[in-house]
C-alpha cells in the first residue's frame, strides 16, 4: 500500500494557522503541529499524520515591557531567541531544558518540558499568565491576560499545558519573567548522595542540582555575592564552569525515560534501575532521565515509579517498544475527564492521534 504523502504548511501569522487548522479538521485530516522538534520522540506512537502544521513562521516578540517584567511571544519564538532579547533588559525566563538548543516556547508548553532551574522558579505553568491557542473549529481561543494580575480563564490555559497539542494548537503566549541573578556560581562535588544531602541543607538553597549516574553533583547558586560566596565557601565545594549546564542540555538519547516521583522517593527508584544504568537526576524535584536499554526494565522501574506516587514516561524510543511496554503508563484517574475534554476541543479526534494519552 502506497501511502500519501504528508502535507507540510508553514503558516506565518495566528490567523492563517488557525485557518489552516480548521480547514483540515472540516476535511477529516490528522494534524500535527512542529515547533522545534526537539521532543518529536515522546509519548505514543501517531496514528496518522495527514498535514504538519509548522509554527516557526510565528517567531515574534509581540509585547516586552521590562518595567512590568512581561513579555508575550509568539509560539514559534526559540527559546534561546527570547532570552536573547530579555537579556537586554537584564531578564529572563527560567526554563533550562534538556536536548536544547532548538525548543520552541509553544513546543515547551505543549509538552510541559522544565530544567534543572524548576527546583528555585518552578516550571512554566508558575510563571505563565496568558496564552492563546488555534482550535480545531478554525478559531482563536485566549485565556490569562499579559498583566499578572488578569487571571480570567486561568483554568482554561492550564489546559493545554502538557497537552501534547491535543487539545489545540498554542500560538501565542505571556508570561511573567524575572531579573537575572546578581550573582551565579556553580560548584560541583563526586560524592554522590551524601553531596546531594549537604548542598539541599545550605543555608541558601541552591537554584538548581543535578546528580549523575557516576556520582558527580554540580550545583548552582543565585543571589547577592556575599550570601552566594559565604554558602559556598561553607559547602567547601570546587568552583565548576557555568558551561557545565550548558553542556549538560545537550543530551539527546536514543531510548530515553523521565521518571518523576515525589522528590523523597527518588533515591529509592534509582537504587531499583539495572547495575550500570546512566543516569542524570533533580533530586530537588524528584524527576529523572534514564537512558535504558531492556524494554523489561522499564516496566519494572515503571511499577516502581507508580507504586512511589509517580510516573515513568518514553521521552524516546521506536514505535514497536512503545507498543510494547506502553509510552505514559497506568491512565490517571482524570482520564475520563480528559477524554470529555478532548471531545469538547477535538471532536473529530484529528490532533496529534495517538500520541498523548486521550
Amino acid at each position: 500500500m502506497v501511502r500519501a504523502a504528508i502535507e507540510v504548511a508553514k503558516p506565518r501569522t495566528a490567523a492563517e494557522l488557525a485557518a489552516t487548522l480548521g480547514e483540515a479538521a472540516t476535511a477529516g485530516k490528522a494534524v500535527v503541529a512542529v515547533g522545534g522538534g526537539r521532543a518529536a520522540g515522546m509519548g505514543g506512537s501517531l496514528e496518522r499524520c495527514d498535514l504538519q502544521l509548522h509554527t516557526g513562521g510565528l517567531d515574534r516578540v509581540i509585547e516586552n515591557s521590562p518595567a512590568d517584567m512581561v513579555v508575550s511571544v509568539e509560539a514559534g519564538i526559540t527559546l534561546e531567541a527570547l532570552q536573547a532579547q530579555l537579556a537586554k533588559s537584564r531578564q529572563f525566563l527560567p526554563l533550562d531544558p534538556f536536548n536544547s538548543p532548538g525548543h520552541t516556547i509553544g513546543g515547551l508548553l505543549a509538552t510541559g518540558w522544565s530544567g534543572p532551574l524548576r527546583m528555585r522558579y518552578g516550571s512554566a505553568r508558575d510563571f505563565l499568565i496568558g496564552i492563546r491557542v488555534a482550535l480545531p473549529d478554525g478559531k482563536l481561543a485566549s485565556a490569562g491576560g499579559r498583566v499578572v494580575k488578569n487571571v480570567s480563564g486561568y483554568d482554561l490555559m492550564k489546559l493545554h499545558l502538557g497537552a501534547m497539542g491535543s487539545l489545540g494548537v498554542i500560538v501565542a503566549a505571556s508570561f511573567k519573567v524575572f531579573p537575572q541573578p546578581l550573582h551565579d556560581v556553580t560548584v560541583e562535588s563526586h560524592e554522590g548522595w551524601p553531596a546531594v544531602d549537604a548542598v539541599l541543607a545550605t543555608p541558601v538553597a541552591p537554584a538548581a542540582v543535578e546528580l549523575f549516574s557516576d556520582g558527580r553533583v554540580i550545583a548552582r547558586f543565585f543571589g547577592s555575592p556575599d550570601a552566594v560566596n559565604s554558602t559556598v565557601q561553607t559547602l567547601g565545594w570546587p568552583a565548576s564552569d557555568r558551561e557545565a549546564w550548558t553542556q549538560h542540555s545537550h543530551r539527546a538519547p536514543d531510548l530515553w525515560a523521565r521518571i518523576a516521583v515525589p522528590r523523597t522517593k527518588l533515591r529509592e527508584v534509582l537504587t531499583a534501575l539495572p547495575p550500570g544504568a546512566q543516569w542524570w537526576a533533580s533530586p530537588g524535584i524528584g524527576v529523572a532521565h534514564w537512558v535504558f536499554e531492556d524494554p523489561e526494565a522499564v516496566i519494572a522501574i515503571r511499577s516502581a515509579a507508580e507504586a512511589a506516587g509517580g510516573s515513568l514516561v518514553l521521552m524516546a524510543a521506536p514505535d514497536e517498544l512503545k507498543a510494547k511496554v506502553g509510552a505514559w503508563g497506568s491512565p490517571p484517574p482524570t482520564l475520563e475527564v480528559m477524554r470529555r475534554l478532548k471531545g469538547a476541543f477535538d471532536p473529530k479526534h484529528i490532533l496529534n492521534p495517538g500520541r498523548y494519552v486521550i
